[in-house]
């Protein structure tokens, strides 16, 4: 299984909307703020999640994104899916086609790393990571640091033209 950028980001991402979005809609400029990831490329994202029935858009004042479903009803295999990554360790896409469109000598090998990857992803979901203590932990670090940097920007005198 190759598990790129996107993918990664993906799930990041998700973790962070299902941690947040428990009693509000959450805005991709705060996931992008928490996670350091391009807004451009979250909305990317959210756009493959959106039309996989994975989140949805609340529009207006206050809105943002939002779980379509429970967190424990969501793998993070379909996260991945969702963003078009392939769960598949070949580079070939599983298809016999290594040599001459014949199979290699490590096919199997490959084939049974990727079905075993796919299953561990299917049986984790997004309630069962936010569950763990450490994705709490980080979540409230994450939090208190953006707190901070507002604060300070806050406090910073506007700069003058004129001098």
């Amino acid at each position: 299984m190759r598990l790129t950028t996107k993918g990664r980001y993906a799930v990041t991402a998700m973790i962070d909307l299902a941690y947040h979005s428990q009693n509000k809609p959450v805005t991709l400029t705060e996931i992008a703020a928490r996670q350091t990831i391009s807004l451009s490329y979250l909305e990317q994202l959210f756009s493959k999640l959106r039309k996989n029935s994975i989140v949805s858009g609340v529009r207006g004042p206050g809105g943002g994104y939002k779980l379509n479903r429970n967190p424990f009803e969501i793998s993070i295999a379909e996260i991945v899916s969702a963003v078009d990554e392939p769960l598949d360790s070949i580079k070939y896409g599983g298809k016999a086609n290594c040599q001459d469109n014949l199979p290699c000598l490590t096919d199997e090998l490959w084939t049974g790393l990727s079905d075993q990857i796919r299953n561990y992803l299917e049986d984790i979901s997004l309630g069962t990571l936010l569950e763990k203590e450490q994705v709490s932990t980080v979540a409230q670090r994450q939090d208190q640091k953006i707190t901070i940097q507002r604060s300070q920007y806050q406090q910073e005198p506007p700069l003058s033209l004129n001098k």
